[in-house]
Parts: C-alpha cells; structure tokens; sequence
C-alpha cells in the first residue's frame, strides 16, 4: 500500500533539479501513507514518485520498477492478489522479473497485453506507467474506487496526478478556485461524488476506468462497471447460497496473502463479522479483531462485537471514544482534503489507530449493504412505492404546498419527498440540504454564483440511476448507491482513515468476481418483503451468530447530536457565527443561527446538518484560506 504522485511536463523548462524536488515535496506530503520508504525518477518529460507501506516482496519491491529495457516505469498503489499466477503465465511468454512484487507484474503485463491487462488484474489499485518510447503517461484504477487518483491539466499544459488531492496542490500550479456546483452537491449529501471535484479544473479518475495522457490530450476509457441490465441466472435460492458462500471464502483467502501482521475490523453487524467468520476458518491462529464503542448505549455496538470475537474465539482489542476526542477533527479535515461529512470518520479514524499498534493490515466490510441491499432507506422506498399511484396533479399540489409552508412546520419535508417521482424521491431521502432546504440555507449571492441552478450533484445522481435498464427499482438503487454513496463516501472514508495511520485495509466483499456473481441473484432475494440482506444472511446461517444476522440495523453511527449540545457546543457556535464564516456569502445568517437555537433547545435535530456546515467552514479555513 502507498501514496502515488508524478507529473508530466509539456515542455523541458525547468531544470531536472528543481523538478525532482517538486516531485519530493509532493511524496512527502503524503508520507503517513507510505512511511517505509520513497522512489522516485525524473525522466524525459515525466516525473514520478511514490511513498510505500511495505506489504509484500519487503526486500526487493522498491518502487518505481522499469521494465527490462528500461522503458517502462511504473508506481503503484494497492494490491493485486492473484499477481503469483500472472507473473507465472508472464514467464512462460519470456518476461523476466528483477523482483517477487505486484508492482512488476502489473508492468509486465501491461507491456504483453497493453489496456486488456486490466482485467486480468484481482485486487485494489491506482498506478502510473510512463513510457518514455512514445511519451505517453497511461493511468487506471481499480473497478470499485477503493484507491483514489486525482489529476488536473495546468494552464501551462502540465498534466499532474496523486493519490490525494494536497498532491496536486503541492505542485504549485493548481488554482484553489473553488467549483460551486461540487460545493452545493456537498450540501446535499456530506461529500463530494466522483463526478465533482472541491476545487475547479481537477477531475478523479473514475473507478474501472483508465486514461491516457499522450501529446497534451486526456483520453478516459471505462473497462469495467456495474451491471446496468438485467443479467439474472434461474437458480435455486439453496443454489444461490451455496455459490455466495464459496465466492465470500474465496474473496477473503486470496486477500490473507501479507508478510506483515493482519486482523480484522470487527463491528458486531453482518458484514464485518462475516469476514472474520471466514478468516477464523482458514487461518490457523486466533484472528486479532479490532472494535469501537461509545458511551452513549443508543450507538454503542460493542455488545454484538464481543459476542463475534467470543463465537470466532479471536484476539479481541476495544475501544471507547469519547467527547474529548473531537480534538481530532482537525487531523481529519488535512486528510480529507475536500470537504468530508460522514462524522462516522472519526470512530473509523480511531479504531485504525488502535489496530496500527498491531497489525499493518485489515480487512473490513464495507460494501456489502450496496451489494446486498443492506440499508434501511431501501426499506423505506419501497414503503412509499405506492405513492407513485398518486395523481400527478395532487403530486403536484402538495409540493406547492410543502413551499409555502413556514419552516419548522411538522410535514413539510414529508409532503415534498412524497410530491415527487421515483427517483427523485430517493435521492431527495439521502439528502441532507434537499431543494426545499437550499431555498431557505442559500444566500441570493451564492445563488446567483450557481446560475440559479443549483442541484447538479440531485441531477447527475437521477442520470446514474435511469441509465440502469433492469426493471427492478431496487436496481437501479443500488446501481446508484455502489456509483456515488461507495466509492465517494465509504471507499474515501476508509482508505483515508487507515491510510492517515499507515494501515492497509482490504474490502473482500467488494472482490469483483464476488460482485459479478451477487448481480446475477435476483433482486427480490436481497430485499426480500422488508428484509434487507436476505440471501446474504441465509448463506452465513450456521457461520455467524443468529443474534447477530437478524439483530436491528445500527449502522456506524457517532453521538454528534448529544456532543453538538455538550462538549462541541461552544466550538461549533463559535465558528458558525464568527464573521469570516458568515462573509462568506454562501448562506443565510439567520438560517444558520435557527438550526443552532432549535438544536440547542432541543427542538429539532439538526445535527447532521450542524456537522456538514462545521465540516465546510473547518475545510475553507485549511484549503481554501490559503
């Protein structure tokens, strides 16, 4: 695991001196992502770099690693777990290997199948290869996100890319001019989607796909993706859950592969206790398994966490995180570089902390609620399915209703969500600022900034979601979710959170053969009537816990609300009124100050709201301030 970086200059004006130590400054700002050791190289017109996290081949994986005439250079970060097979095949056609690395296997085997290598590659990556013969820079990034890449093309025509978006800003030809279309789909969801970027004119290479820089133009090219059609094979529920237990244990084995410590995240749900399960049944030794809790019973999962550890007998490590820990939010606005709100951080950030004190890797287990329609809101649509049946005229009158109603009125978010179609309906329940609150939080000056168009982040999701041509509407849900919510919010959250405390963490459940095989189960097996995950915890009956799989979903919640009144109470009022944060001209002085006043009365929780806009002004102060 590591930190890429690299530049690729339109013409040879600056001296091979001075371009190394850009490139160095720009490794070295992300140093806690690599902390073993730094490679770079200057050659021709390209420069790149990379900060490791010994994993695997400790002795001899230095990167960056040329091909055998040196004409090829790539750096990588990531993973790639079947790289033993590849470089085997990659032998038998006569490439020779200088190293027992990943790294050069992915080198190889783009010099014998060129873009086509990608689908031969199993695992987690974002990498660079330079090839100094025809000048050309090629990119790409694993088929899901879980590692990110940022680039941007800079007005003097210099093509600059990294691992995370203060790469870029440490090469010193990006302007910090902030996009306000990403700005305003932040307030609508707490991120920034992959379509968007905080800061204009820099673009995130989008997961499953790859991109050429040749002769100052940018070509991307998608190589993977999401099944947008209906593809389902008429199997026996019995047969389906056979298959998704052998694809779960072999997603999990071929990620056990490590020549450092490895454990488990372990939250007490489905997912991550699913991954121990497998883990404790193919190791030989207690599994080490990491936890978090808060004082707070209403969020603490700690119970169900211990229950796991104590069925899968692991090496169970705990702990509490409490109020006075916020002082951390600061470190986590420097590693998110754009404005992050999913206050879940901080407990993720926290309990990969305590796991670096022992292990180098985890895995967790992200992505199953998007796989395997694992979250409420699922539930809830289908709920108000029936409200499509409505007339579109009375539709229609109830959001000219929810318009006129005073804010605070009991209903009136209810009676817009439920005046829309479908779709629209869905994206307007996962959003925190919908169109009907913007109206209210937007000064006249930022609107106008927008154009008066503000909801770019609503449209682009609505355009995601109807490219799916399967009937089913929980299909295009998660289609949706696993092209926004996943790789833009989870994916970001966990290799930020990890990577910060030089920890690699590995996501079994998003194995793309384990993917590709879930697409073909019938929707109506993962929300089956009400219940979310049906065939996943059908498969995992007799494997983990029964209070466990059927417990109530609790998610990986924070006690914000409580903590916003208490200790945050002063910080947060303090730096939502202050005056440079009221100048900003984004927001309505009053609005503001009414979610304060009713969240302090306890009137109404605002507490997420209260996050993102705290999270917004912290981030302005670090980035955009200078």
């Amino acid at each position: 695991m590591c930190g890429i970086a690299g530049f690729v200059n339109k013409d040879f004006d600056a001296p091979e001196a001075e371009r190394a130590a850009r490139l160095d400054a720009m490794c070295r700002i992300i140093t806690y992502r690599g902390p073993d050791e730094q490679g770079t190289t200057v050659r021709g017109r390209a420069a790149l770099g990379m900060r490791r996290l010994a994993i695997i081949d400790l002795k001899s994986g230095q990167q960056p690693i040329f091909n055998e005439d040196g004409s090829l250079a790539i750096v990588f970060n990531g993973e790639i777990y079947n790289y033993r097979e590849l470089k085997s095949e990659l032998e038998r056609r006569g490439h020779r290997f200088k190293t027992n690395s990943d790294t050069e296997t992915i080198l190889h085997a783009f010099e014998e199948y060129g873009v086509e290598c990608l689908k031969r590659l199993r695992g987690m990556f974002a990498f660079a290869i330079w090839n100094e013969r025809d000048e050309s820079l090629f990119i790409a990034r694993d088929r899901t996100g879980k590692k990110p890449l940022f680039y941007t093309l800079t007005e003097k025509g210099n093509f600059v890319f990294g691992s995370e978006l203060k790469v870029l800003l440490e090469h010193g030809e990006m302007k910090k001019e902030i996009d306000f279309a990403a700005l305003d789909a932040y307030l609508s969801f707490g991120y920034v989607p992959e379509d968007f970027c905080i800061f204009r004119n820099v673009k995130k290479l989008a997961p499953g796909s790859y991109l050429i820089f040749k002769d100052g133009k940018i070509q991307t090219e998608k190589y993977w993706d999401f099944r947008r059609e209906a593809t389902q094979e008429i199997k026996t529920e019995s047969e389906y859950i056979e298959i998704l237990r052998e694809k779960l244990r072999e997603a999990v084995r071929v990620r056990l592969i490590s020549e450092v410590p490895l454990g488990a995240f372990l939250s007490g749900g489905v997912d991550s206790s699913s991954v121990v399960a497998m883990m404790s049944q193919i190791l030989e030794k207690p599994v080490k398994t990491f936890s978090i809790g808060f004082n707070e019973d209403t969020f603490n999962e700690l119970k169900f966490a211990r229950i796991a550890a104590k069925y899968f007998n692991t090496e169970h490590h705990e702990f509490i995180v409490t109020p006075d820990l916020v002082e951390i939010v600061d470190e986590l606005v420097r590693h998110f570089d754009e404005p992050f709100a999913d206050s879940s951080a901080l407990p993720t950030f926290m309990v990969a902390k305590m796991a670096r004190e022992y292990v180098t890797v985890v895995l967790s287990g992200d992505g199953g609620d998007e796989l395997f329609a694992g979250y409420t809101r699922y539930v809830v649509d289908k709920r108000r399915n029936g409200l499509q049946n409505l007339p579109a005229f009375v539709r229609k009158n109830l959001r000219a209703l929810s318009a006129v109603l005073p804010h605070g009125f009991r209903g009136k978010n209810f009676l817009y969500n439920v005046s829309l179609d479908a779709l629209a309906r869905y994206v307007d329940n996962i959003s925190h600022f919908n169109a009907l609150r913007k109206k209210a939080l937007y000064s006249a000056d930022f609107r106008a900034k927008l154009d008066g168009d503000y909801g770019a982040g609503e449209k682009s999701f609505l355009k995601i979601a109807e490219s799916v041509s399967d009937g089913n509407p929980l299909e295009k849900l998660l289609y949706l979710d696993s092209k926004t919510y996943l790789p833009s919010d989870i994916l970001v959250k966990v290799d930020r959170m990890t990577m910060a405390n030089s920890l690699e963490a590995r996501v079994p459940l998003l194995d793309h053969e384990l993917i590709e095989f879930v697409q073909t189960i019938p929707a109506n097996l993962k929300l089956k009537g009400l219940e979310t995950k049906y065939i996943f915890k059908k498969a995992l009956e007799g494997i983990v816990p029964h209070e466990i799989l059927y417990r109530e979903k609790q998610g990986f919640g924070v006690p914000i609300g409580e903590w916003i009144n208490r200790q945050l109470r002063s910080r947060i009022h303090e730096t939502l009124n202050e005056r440079r944060a009221l100048e900003r001209g984004y927001f309505e002085k009053s609005y503001i100050r009414t979610l304060l006043d009713e969240h302090s009365r306890n009137r109404r929780d605002h507490s997420h709201a209260l996050w993102l806009l705290w999270m917004l002004e912290l981030w302005h102060r670090r980035y955009a301030d200078g």
